[in-house]
């Protein structure tokens, strides 16, 4: 027989009602669920550590936030930061970030392989449990409006926090780079969401938005031709390539839903890369992600080497990923997780420049390690 249960409790000055069946303990899971947002900020330097170390340093000291993952690239002279917590305090933990980055990074003297158009260059909000992608929306126009006005530097809102359709998309925010923003600037059409309309040329623009779970992964291949990379990643992306056909401008869509890649030549590794941002997991899967490079990559005559994830990536994911290199291989027998996640690393090579530490890549597993202050 199942018993109703009815009961009041208050929580933040908030009424609640509970209505319990048999496993009432779930329903007290649901509703004590940790308000997790996470930040995922890119800026403008990855070779001094010096300068990358006080900038974390200040996230470090938000009370209530708590820093996952520190990743600097010397070749793309950049460095992706990862850090959670409740909302507040991971908001205060980003603007506190880019204030330090726009007093210690100059952008009039920064190069390197990966677009960019600012000192914090762009800066995601995203929704990891007991936060909707409207609160998530929210919180990132409420920073945006607060470093455009307090820091005086331009700021475009792109992704679910876009107010205009054609700034949904990062590439098309970050179109020109730093080099063209002056002129960009100058153009209404492109007149920043928040900020001031006026070249900074210490710390350019910044894109702050709220978007789902990105995967960052880069795919090394055999060669260090950045043409081939390019080749392959337009063949790739959603968005794919812009051909010349009779004197006619056609556009060809590329393989893979949900991903966006360019090609680059890192010369830190001596390998040209195919680096792929996977922005919708639940369509295009990493792993079927990296076949697919590999699929176009023998086409062209080169080979996959191995792959870069920058950044973290959701179990499930590696889950997935092992459970299809399982079935590739046609390998009948069970494995656990521990044994899924190996194969997946082995089967896309991810030790081939850092070796893959789960404990440290994957977001479950880091959460729950460093859950004590979140």
């Amino acid at each position: 027989m199942n018993y109703l249960i009815y009961f009041v409790c208050r929580i933040s000055d908030r009424n609640f009602t509970f209505i319990l069946l048999n496993n009432w303990y779930l329903v007290i899971n649901v509703f004590m669920e940790k308000r997790i947002l996470e930040c995922v900020p890119n800026f403008s330097e990855g070779r001094d550590l010096n300068v990358i170390a006080q900038i974390t340093d200040i996230i470090n000291k938000v009370k209530g936030v708590k820093l996952l993952s520190i990743e600097p690239g010397r070749g793309a002279n950049r460095t992706v930061v990862t850090f959670a917590g409740e909302p507040e305090p991971v908001c205060e933990a980003a603007f506190q970030a880019v204030k330090k980055a726009s007093e210690l990074i100059d952008m009039s003297k920064h190069s390197g392989a990966h677009p960019r158009m600012g000192a914090t260059d762009v800066l995601p909000l995203v929704p990891v449990s007991g936060v909707t992608m409207d609160e998530a929306v929210k919180y990132a126009r409420s920073l945006a409006r607060r470093i455009g006005e307090e820091l005086r530097i331009p700021v475009y809102c792109y992704e679910y926090a876009a107010f205009i359709e054609k700034r949904r998309n990062l590439a098309e925010v970050r179109r020109g780079e730093y080099e063209g923003l002056r002129n960009k600037l100058a153009d209404p059409e492109w007149k920043p969401d928040f900020g001031p309309a006026v070249f900074n040329e210490k710390s350019g623009a910044i894109a702050v938005g709220a978007r789902e779970f990105l995967v960052a992964f880069n795919v090394n291949l055999n060669t260090t031709s950045k043409h081939i990379a390019d080749a392959i990643a337009a063949a790739v992306r959603e968005k794919g390539s812009i051909r010349n056909e009779n004197g006619k401008k056609i556009n060809v869509t590329g393989k893979l839903k949900g991903v966006k890649a360019i090609g680059w030549y890192i010369e830190e590794y001596g390998k040209a890369q195919v680096s792929m941002n996977v922005t919708r997991l639940s369509v295009t899967p990493v792993h079927l992600a990296f076949e697919e490079v590999c699929r176009k990559a023998e086409e062209m005559g080169v080979k996959v080497t191995g792959s870069e994830l920058i950044g973290l990536i959701p179990l499930k994911a590696m889950l997935d990923a092992g459970k299809y290199f399982l079935r590739k291989y046609k390998r009948t027998e069970e494995a656990g997780e521990e044994e899924l996640i190996r194969i997946a690393v082995e089967s896309m090579g991810m030790s081939e420049i850092h070796e893959f530490r789960p404990e440290e890549k994957i977001l479950e597993y880091l959460i729950e390690s460093k859950g004590e202050t979140i």
